[in-house]
C-alpha cells in the first residue's frame, strides 16, 4: 500500500488519550478530576485542538521529533516536589495501559482465530480462500500478536508486585523498538481491506466469518465475547500505533527524572516520535485528506440523537451533517461522559441524498407504536426514581447507593426517549437503500431537511470514503459533536431548572410578513420528559397575509422549558400537497420557539413577544399558572350559575342527575367531535370556552345554537373547565385517599372489590354523572383509529381534573416562594389520579348508563 492513504491523526490521538492512559473500570480510582484537566493542558503543545486542523501530528511535535521539548522537560522536572503523588500516578497510568493492552490482545486474537481453519481449507478441493488470500487479510497480524503478548506478560507480574522502583523501562523501549512490524502492517493495510472486500463479495461463508469475528470481553463485561466485523477488527492496530507517543508522553511526566526508567523511557519516546513523524512526512502530499476539495476543510454542521427504525427495531443513534455528507453513527460507549466511542453505521454524501417522497418509494414501513400505558409507566418510574435519589440525597447516603439509583434512572429516561417519537423522517440514497428516523416534533423534521437542503446547494460531486477515511471521521465526531450527551436529566448539575409543572395559557394574536395571501395555521409545542408533544392549533385563517387568529390556548407543561410555535400554509388542492415521508402534509411557512424562563413567568402577568422566523413575525402572549395553583378549589360562594357550583345543588335545582352543561357537551361532542383527531387533548380558543361558560351560568337559552356554530375543541374545553372549577372534585375530598390506596393494590381481586364499593360510595349525583361520563369516554376510544385518544390518553386528560386531593392530603410544595417546580412526590400523586381512571374506563362490569339513558337523565326523583 502506498502510505498517501493513512493518516496518523491527531484528533485520533486526542480521542484515544482519554480512554486508553485513563483507567478503566477493572482498574478503577478516585483520581483528583483537577489532576486530570491538569494534565490535559500539560497535553495541548502536543495536540492542535483546532477542529479544521490537518489530521496530523502538530507542527511542534515533528520540530521535536527527535526528543521531547525543552519546555516538557522542564515541566518533567517541575513535577518532582510532588514526587509521591508523581508516583502513584505512574502506577495507575500503567493500570490502564495494562487493562487497555488486554483488550487488544483479544481483538489481534479474534482475527487469529479463523486463520488456522481458513489455512487448513485452503488446502482442499473446496478452499474459502487461497493461501495468498489469507496472507494478504491477515498480514503481520500473528507478530503483532507475539509483541503484545510478550509486552503484557512482562508488564503484568510487576504492576501486581508493585512498588515505586519497580522498573518497567525496558519492556518500553523493546516495544517501541518493533515498531517496524506496525510499518509492514500500515503498508499492506489498504491492499489487505480490498482483498477482504473482494473475498466478502466473492464467498458467503467468508462475508459471514468476517462479520460475526468473536472477541473476548474484559473481566468486568457480564458477557464472555463480543461481535466484531474484520473490517473492525483490521482496523485496531492502525488505530494502536497512533497512541504510542501519547501514551509515553504521559507515562514520562509521572517518572521522575532520577528514577533509573527516566532515560529508557526517553527513548522509547523518541523513537515512536521518530516513526510517527516518518510516516507523516511521506503522506505530506496528502495533508488534506480530511476536505472536501483542496483548501476547503470537512465542517460538523450540526448534530443530534435519533431514534432509527432498523427491521421494525428501534435504535438510538448519533446523526451528523458535515458540509458533504451525512453520517449515521452509534455510540459504543460512555463512561461519565468522558470516553466515548463512534462506530458509523451508514453514510451518504449530500449530493446522492433525497427525501423520498411516497410517489417515487415503496410506502413507509410499520412504526411499531409503544402503547401510551407503558410510556407512562415509564414516567411513574422515573418519577420514583428522581424521589428516592432526593431522599437518600437527604439521608446522605454513601455515594455508591445514589450512584446505583442513578444508573437505572439513565436506564429509565433512555428507553423512554426511544420509544416516544413516532414521526416518521426518511431520508434516501439515491445509489442506495432509504433509512427511517422516528423524531417526536415536526420542528426537528423541518429543521434537518432545511440543513440539507441549504448544503446541498454548494455540493455537486459524489464520492465515497475508503475505511480509513471512514473510521478517522468518525473518530473525530467525538472532538466534533456539540449534542454530547443525550437529552437526559440525569445529565443535568442538580442546581439545573427541571422545567415548569402546570398551565401555560398562549395567545397567538397574529402574524405578518408573508408575501403572498394563502390560508395559515399556526400549532404549538412543549418539550415534555425530553421529547416534544403538539399541544394547540388555530383556527385556519384564509386568504390572507396578514392573518388575525387573537386565540387563546391553555397548554398542560410537564417539566417543560421551551414553547415552539410552527405557521403552515393549509392545502386544500390536493396536487399541491407536499407527499413526503408517506404522509400529506400541508406545507412549513416558518418556526421559531421561546425559552421559559421560570424567573420571567413569576409574576402571572401576561408576557408579550414576538417570534421571527425567516420573515415572518408572529405575536404571542404567555401567562404561566403553576399547577399547585391551577388545581387549588374554591368554596362555592353562589348559588345560581353552574361553575364553581355543587354538583348537588345544579342538578337539584334542574331536576336532573346529571347537570345540563355536561348532557350538552357531551351530546355534541358525539354529535361532531368523535373523530376530531386529538379531542379533549387539543386546547379549544380561550374566548370560545368562556364565551360558553357565560351562556351556561345564565342558563341563556340559546347556549344550544352557540355550540353548533363553535370548533368542538372549545367544547370540549368548557366540559373540562366545568369539572375543574368544581368546589369539591368529582370523587369527593373524603374518597378521595381511599381510591389512592386502593388502586396501590396489588391482589387484582382485592383492588376490583375496594375500586368498586369506594364508586358506589361516592354521593348519587357524583356517581350517576361520573358513569354518564365514562360511558362517553369509552365510545371516544373506540374511535381511536381516527382521533388517536385511547382510553390512557383520555384517563391523562380527565383524571386530575375529576381526582384532586383535599389541600391537608395534597403532596404541593408547601413553600409559596417556589410556586413553578413541581415535586416528584406531586408528579407520582398525579400519575396516581389517571391509573384511578384508567382502571374504571377499562373496568367491564361497572354498569353504564345506556341501556337506562332517559329515565337516569331526566328522573325526577330528588
Amino acid at each position: 500500500m502506498s502510505l498517501n492513504k493513512f493518516v496518523c491523526s491527531e484528533d485520533l490521538i486526542s480521542h484515544n488519550y482519554a480512554s486508553f492512559s485513563g483507567t478503566p473500570p477493572s482498574y478503577a480510582y478516585d483520581a483528583d478530576r483537577a489532576e486530570e484537566q491538569r494534565r490535559h493542558h500539560d497535553m495541548m503543545p502536543y495536540i492542535d485542538d483546532s477542529p479544521s486542523s490537518s489530521p496530523h501530528l502538530s507542527s511542534k511535535s515533528r520540530g521535536s521529533r527527535d526528543t521531547l521539548s525543552s519546555e516538557s522537560l522542564e515541566s518533567t522536572k517541575s513535577s518532582e516536589p510532588d514526587l509521591e503523588k508523581g508516583l502513584e500516578m505512574r502506577k495507575w497510568v500503567l493500570s490502564g495501559i495494562l487493562a487497555s493492552e488486554e483488550t487488544y490482545l483479544s481483538h489481534l486474537e479474534a482475527l487469529l482465530l479463523p486463520m488456522k481453519p481458513l489455512k487448513a481449507a485452503a488446502t482442499t478441493s473446496q478452499p474459502v480462500l487461497s493461501s495468498q488470500q489469507i496472507e494478504t487479510i491477515f498480514f503481520k497480524v500473528p507478530e503483532l500478536y507475539e509483541i503484545h503478548k510478550e509486552f503484557y506478560d512482562g508488564l503484568f507480574p510487576r504492576v501486581q508486585q508493585w512498588s515505586h522502583q519497580q522498573r518497567v523501562g525496558d519492556l518500553f523501549q523493546k516495544l517501541a523498538s518493533q515498531l517496524g512490524v506496525y510499518r509492514a502492517f500500515v503498508d499492506n493495510y489498504e491492499v489487505a481491506m480490498e482483498t477482504a472486500e473482494k473475498c466478502c463479495q466473492a464467498n458467503a461463508q467468508f462475508a459471514e466469518i468476517s462479520e460475526n469475528l468473536k472477541a473476548r470481553n474484559t473481566k468486568d463485561s457480564k458477557d464472555q465475547t463480543t461481535k466484531n466485523s474484520l473490517e473492525t477488527l483490521l482496523y485496531k492496530p492502525v488505530d494502536r500505533v497512533t497512541r504510542s507517543t501519547l501514551v509515553l508522553h504521559d507515562l514520562l511526566k509521572h517518572t521522575p527524572a532520577s528514577h533509573p526508567d527516566h532515560p529508557l523511557l526517553q527513548d522509547a519516546l523518541r523513537i515512536s516520535q521518530n516513526f510517527l513523524s516518518s510516516i507523516n512526512e511521506e503522506i505530506t502530499p496528502r495533508r488534506q485528506s480530511m476536505t472536501v476539495k483542496k483548501g476547503e476543510h470537512r465542517q460538523l454542521l450540526k448534530d443530534s440523537f435519533m431514534v432509527e427504525l432498523v427491521e421494525g427495531a428501534r435504535k438510538l443513534r448519533h446523526v451528523f451533517l458535515f458540509t458533504d455528507l451525512f453520517l449515521c453513527a452509534k455510540l459504543k460507549k460512555q463512561l461519565g461522559g468522558k470516553s466515548q466511542q463512534y462506530d458509523c453505521k451508514w453514510y451518504i454524501p449530500l449530493t446522492d441524498l433525497s427525501f423520498q417522497t411516497v410517489d417515487e418509494s415503496e410506502a413507509v414501513p410499520n412504526i411499531p407504536l409503544v402503547p401510551d400505558e407503558e410510556l407512562d409507566a415509564m414516567k411513574i418510574k422515573i418519577s420514583q426514581m428522581k424521589n428516592d435519589i432526593q431522599r437518600e440525597k437527604r439521608a446522605n447516603k454513601g455515594s455508591k447507593v445514589i450512584e446505583r439509583l442513578k444508573k437505572k434512572l439513565s436506564e429509565q429516561e433512555s428507553l423512554l426517549l426511544l420509544m416516544s417519537p413516532n414521526m416518521a423522517f426518511r431520508v434516501h440514497n439515491r445509489n442506495g437503500k432509504s433509512y427511517t428516523f422516528l423524531i417526536s416534533s415536526d420542528y426537528e423534521r423541518a429543521e434537518w431537511r432545511e440543513n440539507i437542503r441549504e448544503q446541498q446547494k454548494k455540493c455537486f460531486k459524489s464520492f465515497s470514503l475508503t475505511s480509513v477515511e471512514l473510521q478517522m471521521l468518525t473518530n473525530s465526531c467525538v472532538k466534533l459533536q456539540t449534542v454530547h450527551n443525550i437529552p437526559l436529566t440525569i445529565n443535568k448539575e442538580d442546581d439545573e431548572s427541571s422545567g415548569l409543572y402546570g398551565f401555560l395559557n398562549v395567545i397567538v394574536h397574529s402574524a405578518m410578513g408573508f408575501k403572498q395571501s394563502t390560508n395559515l395555521y399556526c400549532t404549538l409545542e412543549v418539550d415534555s420528559f425530553g421529547y416534544f408533544v403538539n399541544k394547540a392549533k388555530t383556527r385556519v385563517y384564509r386568504d390572507t397575509t396578514e392573518p388575525n387568529w387573537n386565540e387563546e390556548f391553555e397548554i398542560e407543561l410537564e417539566g417543560s422549558q421551551t414553547l415552539r410555535i410552527l405557521c403552515y400554509e393549509k392545502c386544500y388542492n390536493k396536487t399541491k400537497l407536499t407527499k413526503e415521508d408517506g404522509e400529506i402534509t400541508d406545507r412549513i411557512m416558518g418556526k421559531g420557539q421561546i425559552q421559559l424562563d421560570p424567573q420571567v413567568l413569576q409574576d402571572k402577568d401576561w408576557q408579550r413577544t414576538v417570534i421571527s422566523m425567516n420573515g415572518v413575525e408572529v405575536k404571542l402572549s404567555v401567562k404561566f399558572t403553576s399547577r399547585e395553583f391551577s388545581l387549588k378549589r374554591m368554596p362555592s360562594r353562589k348559588q345560581t350559575g353552574v361553575f364553581g357550583v355543587k354538583i348537588a345543588i345544579v342538578t337539584k335545582r334542574e331536576r336532573s342527575k346529571v347537570p345540563y352543561i355536561v348532557r350538552q357537551c357531551v351530546e355534541e361532542i358525539e354529535r361532531r367531535g368523535m373523530e376530531e383527531v386529538g379531542i379533549y387533548r387539543v386546547s379549544g380558543v380561550a374566548t370560545d370556552i368562556q364565551a360558553l361558560k357565560a351562556a351556561f351560568d345564565v342558563n341563556n337559552k340559546d347556549v344550544s345554537v352557540m355550540m353548533s356554530e363553535m370548533d368542538v375543541n372549545a367544547i370540549a374545553g368548557t366540559l373540562k373547565l366545568y369539572f375543574r372549577e368544581l368546589p369539591e372534585p368529582l370523587f369527593t375530598d373524603e374518597l378521595y385517599p381511599n381510591f389512592a390506596e386502593g388502586i396501590a393494590l396489588s391482589d387484582p381481586v382485592a383492588k376490583e372489590s375496594c375500586m368498586l364499593n369506594l364508586l358506589l360510595s361516592l354521593p348519587e349525583p357524583n356517581l350517576v354523572t361520573f358513569l354518564f361520563l365514562l360511558d362517553h369516554l369509552k365510545r371516544v376510544a373506540e374511535r381511536e383509529s381516527i382521533n388517536k385518544m385511547s382510553l390512557h390518553n383520555l384517563a391523562t386528560v380527565f383524571g386530575p381534573t375529576l381526582l384532586r386531593p383535599s389541600e391537608k392530603d395534597s403532596k404541593i410544595p408547601a413553600n409559596p416562594t417556589q410556586p413553578i417546580t413541581m415535586t416528584d412526590s406531586w408528579s407520582l400523586e398525579v400519575m396516581s389520579q389517571v391509573q384511578v381512571l384508567l382502571y374504571f374506563l377499562q373496568l367491564e362490569t361497572i354498569p353504564t348508563p345506556d341501556s337506562k339513558r332517559q329515565s337516569i337523565l331526566f328522573s325526577t326523583e330528588v
